[in-house]
């Protein structure tokens, strides 16, 4: 069962870092003040640090307890 959350958790991190913007790219940072895909620019980039510093710690547990009870 954590194999599979922790596989999910890892694809997720994997689609999160997919998403952000970055703030050098002219192109892609009128496209999303422009489609608002996100909501504001200010608050996706908030929310999107959030939900990346919390799968990155679920993913270190479960990698952690994954990890003890394979020994």
């Amino acid at each position: 069962m954590l194999q599979i959350i922790g596989a999910i958790v890892s694809l997720a991190l994997i689609l999160i870092i997919l998403i952000r913007i970055p703030k050098e790219s002219v192109g892609l940072a009128s496209f999303a003040n422009q489609s608002n895909l996100l909501g504001s620019p200010s608050s996706a980039e908030r929310f999107l640090n959030i939900l990346t510093i919390t799968a990155i710690f679920l993913y270190l547990a479960i990698a952690f307890q994954l990890n003890l009870s394979s020994n």
